[in-house]
């Protein structure tokens, strides 16, 4: 297994797999804890005394159990925990193959109850998402994939859910989407009120936003996971349109982003301009659905930008230092 130069099909394959297994194994960790999530052995702590932002035991227990059995099978690769970051562990992400990981993406769902919980294992070569797996067990969906192999659901079911057949058309305008997005954790002013704002001005008729120099978007809805990483696989699944989400972190997104790509999506940064591949680092993120080009005379991929605009022009710009 290299360190530098190129992977071969066989190393993808055999990080998958790997990847695979071991998402497996921690998603029953996760399901027992559940069962005692309220108890002493499954303590419940705030990070930095913010009550939306919550870790607990089982996240530390399951990061350590990725960390140790990657450690063992691929000594030479990097690796990138969520909560040993919380912990104070710098970190610089490089060309070398790096996992990068969130042990329970949707923390605060496990602790509620609320079954949209997963367990994220991406791969990074040359800082580009390789391989990942998303893994939900309370609803038994395992989302998984690798450079140039497609994306699946449940190894046989191949994403978008539409496949084999052509996708379906994407939507000719933002008004006929439908949004995936988050509220997120960090609920200072300045932050949340243009997060609030920019769902104010998605929902808004053509006309009627007073308080904004934003457009208006007047889309279908907005849904809320509580979960970056499976807001993005109900993009691959084509089952909504575009995820928009300005403050999660790289754990959150990297797993999710080559299962997108695979499925046909597109990430791009959240707040634009520039459309070129969405930069894993930068905390911001959006995302659209694979789908037939909207008019004859585009490919997917123009339409897809095409929507990204429309967005990018009623989304407010948020910043998200990466302190």
């Amino acid at each position: 297994m290299p360190t530098t130069g190129i992977f071969l099909n066989k190393d993808y394959e055999e990080c998958l797999e790997f990847a695979t297994s071991l998402a497996q194994e921690c998603g029953q960790i996760i399901l027992e804890a559940s069962k005692a999530r309220y108890s002493k052995t499954n303590k419940i702590y705030e990070k930095s005394g913010n009550p939306s932002d919550l870790v607990t035991e089982t996240d530390r227990i399951v990061e350590e159990l990725i960390k140790t059995k990657i450690n063992s099978k691929f000594p030479e690769h990097r690796f990138i925990g969520e909560e040993m970051t919380a912990a104070g562990h710098q970190y610089e992400l490089t060309n070398d193959p790096t996992w990068i990981v969130d042990p329970i993406d949707g923390t605060t769902n496990f602790v509620h109850g609320f079954p949209f919980v997963a367990v994220c294992i991406g791969l990074t070569f040359n800082k580009e998402p390789v391989v990942g797996v998303v893994f939900n067990p309370f609803l038994n969906q395992l989302f998984t994939a690798r450079k140039g192999n497609g994306a699946y659901l449940n190894f046989n079911t191949k994403l978008p859910l539409s496949s084999p057949n052509p996708p379906l058309n994407l939507p000719p305008s933002l008004s006929q989407c439908l949004i995936v997005t988050e509220f997120g954790s960090d609920r200072s002013p300045s932050t949340i009120g243009k997060k609030v704002q920019s769902v104010h001005n998605m929902i808004s008729k053509p006309g009627n936003v007073t308080w904004s120099k934003k457009n208006a978007g007047l889309v279908h809805g907005i849904r809320n996971l509580g979960s970056a990483a499976l807001d993005i696989m109900q993009i691959a699944k084509g089952e909504a349109d575009m995820f928009w989400e300005i403050g999660c972190w790289e754990w959150d997104v990297t797993a999710a982003i080559i299962i997108l790509r695979e499925a046909g999506g597109l990430m791009v940064n959240g707040n634009g301009p520039n459309e070129g591949p969405v930069d894993i680092l930068g905390r911001k993120y959006l995302a659209v659905r694979a789908g037939s080009p909207c008019a004859g005379d585009e490919t997917s991929e123009q339409s897809q930008l095409r929507l990204v605009r429309e967005l990018w022009n009623v989304v407010e710009e948020i910043d998200c230092p990466r302190n």
